[in-house]
């Protein structure tokens, strides 16, 4: 998953940057909206967490031109405004969730999950692939009811692969999932990552697609 915060709180944005890249996404951090429209026509992000007062503007107004132009990219809203009327002005602006600072960043991932399976058509949180369970809710690999141990990126190549059964996934958008702008990327880093699942899970589990990239089959 990748990820834009639009947060101009250096504290506050430095500590969900952090935790989101914890968990393996990559995740531009912008603090004007400015600058938040020019990531979102460069880049084709999974999900935004917008702030609603920044600098140059009200978070509402890029939100609502975001939707304007037809852009249908999942937007969480993180403000200080608790007030029932402006969530329902939030969510009538086409945000997809509010969550109230202060949060708890455990309570932020959980709503990050729940968003993104919302819009790849799948909200069940538990997959099953044969033997292979996956539990996205708790970020838990099983086969054959064994436990599988997987690292954050690692997880999230996973979860990238397997939110569309059968459809290929190319080398540069699993790039696009682990590294933020300017990360130095390793030329083979994907291809470790991929040899390291295949181990875990079994070679045939991840295919290669070739001159395209890698699928999972259901």
């Amino acid at each position: 998953m990748r990820v834009l915060l639009v947060e101009d709180d250096r504290d506050l944005g430095g500590a969900v940057r952090d935790h989101i890249a914890a968990e393996g996404y990559a995740a531009d951090w912008v603090r004007r909206l400015d600058e938040a429209e020019n990531a979102t026509l460069a880049t084709a992000y999974d999900l935004v967490l917008l702030d609603l007062n920044l600098p140059d503007g009200k978070g509402l107004d890029f939100l609502r031109r975001l939707r304007k132009r037809g852009d249908a990219t999942p937007i969480i809203i993180l403000t200080a405004m608790d007030q029932v009327s402006s969530r329902i002005e939030g969510l009538n602006a086409g945000a997809d969730d509010y969550i109230v600072k202060p949060f708890d960043l455990s309570e932020l991932s959980a709503r990050l999950a729940a968003v993104a399976r919302r819009y790849t058509g799948n909200p069940n949180p538990l997959l099953t692939f044969g033997e292979i369970e996956i539990d996205q809710a708790h970020r838990l690999v099983t086969n054959a009811g064994k436990p599988i141990e997987v690292t954050a990126r690692e997880w999230a190549i996973l979860e990238r692969l397997v939110r569309h059964p059968g459809i290929a996934v190319s080398k540069a958008q699993i790039e696009e999932t682990l590294y933020e702008f300017g990360a130095e990327i390793e030329s083979n880093a994907v291809e470790v990552y991929v040899s390291r699942l295949r181990k875990k899970l079994g070679h045939d589990f991840i295919r290669t697609a070739r001159g395209i990239g890698y699928r999972v089959e259901r």
